[in-house]
């Protein structure tokens, strides 16, 4: 579900659990077996050959880290645990960045679907009862 483009080439992990996917959009993503969304975003390509590998924790300091900052990091680590329920922690924990132009990708699909979806309740209230059926889509998991 996550991609915009035509999926090129699909992989399995050695367990079976998870598979990869490669992209036209330039994006390969890692999908559990049993859900229709990706777990993570790892890698992006562009048109100039360059390949950009993605972090799975974007604020992640590389390098040594002092003890100070390591015992700073299991704090907030501890603090994220305790209040792992709360809704702003929940959509801060969420939240992925991704490229721009898979986002603007995105946002133009949605308009698409919002329109098809517009025409479709339209040509059901406008026509005579029971003659047009309102098709089920898969909704996302």
């Amino acid at each position: 579900m996550d991609h915009v483009s035509a999926v090129l080439d699909v992989d399995y992990s050695p367990t079976g659990k998870e598979f990869v996917s490669a992209s036209f959009d330039k994006s390969i993503r890692i999908f559990p077996i049993d859900k229709s969304r990706s777990r993570e975003y790892i890698m992006c390509g562009s048109d100039e050959m360059n390949i950009r590998l993605w972090k799975v924790n974007a604020s992640e300091k590389l390098g040594v880290l002092t003890s100070r900052e390591e015992a700073a990091k299991d704090y907030n680590q501890k603090l994220k645990e305790k209040f792992q329920h709360h809704p702003y922690i929940k959509r801060i924990a969420r939240h992925q960045h991704i490229p721009k132009s898979i986002y603007s990708q995105i946002q133009e699909q949605r308009i698409m679907k919002e329109a098809c979806r517009r025409k479709e309740m339209n040509r059901i209230k406008h026509s005579k009862p029971g003659s047009v059926q309102l098709c089920q889509r898969r909704r996302n998991t």
